[in-house]
């Protein structure tokens, strides 16, 4: 089977044949060598296979004026209202027509410039892999990587397409995004049995799954679609998924969208049997219907959303994707290590403690800077490349007096997370080998003979102080040229190297905010535990216990699920250990943040439901992450949490206005429409009223918000929100029913005179209700709204006094109103503010709304919520190829 581009003919090599073949027939077969691809025929394969995607982030107009005219109800308002301009009712209906283009185009106007927000967002991240271009390793977008692209990975990479093997070492892949598998599989580039299952497919790596361990070099066989993990990205859509918030939004408008159709259906009926005109009657009853449904809720979301990446970044928070905002408002636990943040991050070598006789402080620092994987000539000069302990031992004033350039480094096996040491063979001029060991004291001493008491006694010690230490052994190798793990026995140890980095001085007030915000802060550091603990201690932290990695070990997946809830120090972890922590956490019902920054840290930032970097961070962790803070510290992270949270509590207070006074209104109309001889409104004016809300509202994205409504993340609670308008829709129509009698009893108003005595009264309520529900607080006094969103609603309900006695007023079907109703107006709002923040009082005291200010209902996270974001990496702004796009087999 062959597969056609430009003329030329490249095999169609299923990931499943690949497997089976050897890796050098694969790269024959691919037309590609172990040196990789040309650029230019990189790029001829890019055109013909198109972008390594499986979701899009293209601002798409037509599909946001498409969702403008979603509901079936605005469609048949629309077709009713041309239809009447044929039955000569052309002024109605032009005046509907008016309305409904400047609420579409108010609609489509935000979410348009979101989403182009959106898109600016996704396009300035971009994801990158190491590739073979033209014999040079360089680093590329993953969307741009071909078939037949020689790719490199090491710990923590995401694999960015389905590969097939050439070489690795000691590779262990998690492939649990695909199978399920909580094991990670141990991949070899020996060839399997053809046709095989995808987890016994050992010679390939996977698109999405990533790399838990080792290094490894592939080609690459699939991009995008053509990839396992694309099939099932691309089922679930191409788009860039909706938040789970978005979602909640979508469901609730459906149920509203469910009670105005039942609403609507019942006032067109009983306005027939009233022998009303037909059209005039279907009119009025879709208006109703348009003014239940929150039309502006997807605008309000989006804007919000937009708005929320501008205020983060102010702050030194970067989001990668609008989804990010509501996971890190989600956020109630927080797991981080504690260098950097509650430390001050510069670790400073303090002494060296010999424990022979024979060795001098100067000779056990010559030792640890032997030990290093560090060119001895540059290192004293540049730190780039070293672990912090090693730039703290180079960068001491004893390593002035010391000359490790004199040894000459014959062999090195580096620091990895399992051993925990770094091994090198040198050797001195005129001396015979020796082999020196420096790494973590538990491993260090376990190569050496049996510890002395004394030597136990100085260790735990400085682990009490809250030093950290490094232990140095050796052993004589003569005649040895080459190391292995095995020459790592029969040690002598020559003594410690004790380091300190201090508490940093706001730490306190930063784990204050974080707990004053709900989130519990729990340390995983490869520390000793008992260094851990003296940071606690000295920070004032009182801590639910400690357990290591050994102890995590013995745990199973339950136990130590109900373990890691109550831990608060987890020590001695390793980058596994950390990940299934993170896991377990999960499990257990948390919404888990994790915050690392080194490679180590990778692992357990793809487990996060929110993994968070910082800017100083390695570009693999940086990579990994959700979430890069420009400042490593808690306080730059409660804010990004603050802010997460405001946005979402504001979108509440929307959905709390068109549950209550918005109902109210529509249903008072309702009701009207059967009691009077004439509509209380004309459609016209009911999308005009609707209009006019709507445009205030759209200032509460930017409003403030009480301390309290984010002591916890804002979640849907159905339940919640019907009591809440059973309760305030009524004291809404209460008044408004209060509005019918003054305007008829009082005033014996003309129909004109009556729609415009209500239109006037429930905007005026309907609008300026925002400022006693957007708190629980007694409005004004002790909570105040922005400027902004106290500026949109007086405009608003100043615009709305104006309307109906402007020059408009015959065009709109009002009438001049007599001066003395503007006075009973006034006492009557001012009545209906009252009675609202009474009913708020009791509303929220009550035992059902215990529930913690914006704390709407539990999280419920969605089966594909981490399948989403890994895909979300894969994102392009040009169409997704699908799974056989652009191939034409011949």
């Amino acid at each position: 089977m062959q597969l056609q581009t430009l003329g030329r003919s490249f095999p169609r090599l299923p990931i499943t044949d690949a497997a089976g073949l050897s890796a050098e027939h694969v790269l024959e077969l691919l037309a590609s060598g172990s040196a990789g691809l040309s650029e230019d025929e990189a790029t001829l394969r890019l055109r013909e296979f198109g972008p390594n995607a499986v979701r899009t982030h293209k601002a798409n107009g037509w599909a946001v004026l498409a969702r403008q005219f979603a509901s079936p109800i605005l469609i048949l308002l629309i077709v009713t209202a041309a239809l009447s301009v044929f039955l000569g009712d052309a002024t109605n209906s032009i005046v509907i027509g008016v309305i409904l283009v400047v609420s579409v185009g108010l609609g489509f106007g935000n979410e348009f410039r979101a989403e182009r927000a959106s898109e600016a967002l996704h396009s300035r991240v971009t994801h990158r892999a190491v590739v073979l271009r033209d014999g040079t390793m360089k680093e590329v977008d993953v969307i741009t990587l071909v078939p037949g692209d020689v790719v490199h990975l090491s710990l923590g990479a995401i694999i960015p397409a389905d590969l097939r093997l050439l070489s690795a070492e000691n590779l262990l892949c998690d492939e649990s995004i695909l199978t399920g598998e909580s094991l990670p599989s141990a991949k070899d580039p020996a060839s399997v049995q053809a046709q095989a299952s995808l987890a016994d497919l050992a010679s390939c790596a996977f698109m999405g799954t990533i790399v838990q361990s080792g290094r490894c070099t592939g080609v690459v066989v699939a991009t995008g679609g053509r990839t396992e993990f694309g099939r099932i990205a691309l089922g679930l859509g191409e788009r860039q998924p909706q938040t789970e918030f978005q979602l909640g939004l979508k469901r609730f408008s459906f149920l509203l969208l469910q009670v105005a159709m039942v609403l609507t259906g019942l006032i067109f009926v009983a306005n027939l049997l009233l022998h009303r005109p037909l059209i005039e009657s279907l009119l009025f009853s879709l208006a109703i219907a348009v003014g239940i449904t929150p039309q502006l809720l997807p605008a309000v979301v989006s804007t919000s959303l937009a708005t929320g990446t501008r205020q983060l970044a102010k702050r030194k928070v970067l989001v990668k994707r609008l989804v990010c905002i509501e996971d890190l408002g989600d956020m109630d636990i927080l797991v981080t290590d504690k260098t950097g943040t509650l430390t001050e991050g510069r670790i400073s070598f303090t002494r060296a403690l010999p424990v022979v006789p024979q060795a001098s402080d100067v000779d056990l620092l010559t030792l640890g800077l032997l030990a290093t994987e560090a060119d001895y000539e540059n290192a004293r000069y540049s730190s780039a490349g070293q672990n912090p302990l090693d730039a703290a031992l180079w960068n001491s004033p004893g390593a002035a007096d010391c000359d490790p350039a004199r040894f000459k480094r014959l062999d090195m096996i580096g620091f990895d997370h399992q051993r925990r040491r770094t091994t090198v063979l040198v050797q001195e001029t005129g001396e015979a080998a020796l082999l020196v060991t420096k790494g973590a004291p538990e491993d260090v001493l376990a190569m050496c003979g049996p510890t002395a008491p004394a030597v136990q006694a100085m260790l735990d010690e400085e682990f009490k102080a809250g030093s950290r230490v490094v232990a140095v052994a050796t052993r004589p190798a003569a005649g040895l040229r080459k190391l292995s793990i095995t020459d790592e026995q029969e040690l002598t140890l020559a003594g410690f190297l004790v380091f300190l980095d201090r508490p940093k001085p706001n730490a306190r007030q930063s784990l204050d905010r974080l707990e004053a915000l709900g989130i519990t802060v729990k340390i995983a550091t490869g520390d000793n535990p008992a260094v851990a603990e003296k940071v606690c201690v000295d920070l004032d932290v009182s801590t639910g216990g400690t357990l290591t990695g050994a102890d995590v070990d013995k745990l199973s997946d339950p136990e130590l699920a109900v373990a890691a809830r109550s831990t608060s120090v987890f020590a001695r972890v390793s980058p596994e250990q950390k990940a299934r922590i993170i896991a377990s956490l999960r499990q257990s019902g948390g919404a888990v943040g994790f915050m690392g920054d080194g490679v180590n840290d990778v692992l357990a930032l793809h487990k996060a439901d929110i993994g968070i970097s910082v800017d100083s961070a390695t570009d693999v962790a940086k990579d990994a992450a959700d979430v890069v803070l420009l400042d490593k510290d808690l306080d730059v992270l409660a804010d990004g949490v603050k802010e997460g949270r405001r946005i979402f509590s504001n979108t509440i207070k929307y959905v709390l206005m068109g549950t209550s006074s918005n109902f109210g209104n529509m249903f008072s109309a309702a009701t009207a429409s059967v009691v009077l001889s004439f509509l209380p409104m004309l459609p016209g004016q009911i999308l005009l009223n609707n209009l006019l809300y709507d445009t205030g509202q759209l200032a509460i994205p930017g409003d403030r918000v009480d301390p309290e409504q984010l002591q916890a993340p804002s979640h849907w609670n159905i339940a919640f929100i019907r009591r809440f308008m059973l309760l305030f829709g009524p004291i809404s129509s209460l008044f408004d029913f209060a509005t019918f009698a003054l305007m008829l009893v009082v005033f014996d108003a003309a129909p004109g005179e009556f729609r415009s005595g209500w239109f006037i009264e429930s905007i005026a309520t309907q609008t300026l209700i925002i400022f006693a529900i957007r708190t629980r607080r007694v409005p004004f006094l002790r909570s105040r709204p922005s400027r902004g969103l106290a500026a949109a609603t007086l405009g608003v309900v100043t615009l709305g006094i104006i309307l109906p006695l402007s020059p408009l007023q015959g065009v709109l079907g009002f009438d001049p109103l007599p001066l003395p109703f503007f006075l009973a107006l006034l006492a009557m709002t001012a009545v209906y503010m009252v009675l609202v923040e009474g009913a708020k009082a009791w509303f929220f005291a009550r035992d059902a709304q215990a529930l913690p200010a914006g704390q709407l209902a539990t999280r419920h996270r969605q089966a594909n919520h981490h399948l989403d974001r890994r895909a979300s990496r894969f994102s392009s702004p040009a169409k997704v190829p699908g799974r056989d796009s652009r191939l034409r087999v011949g």
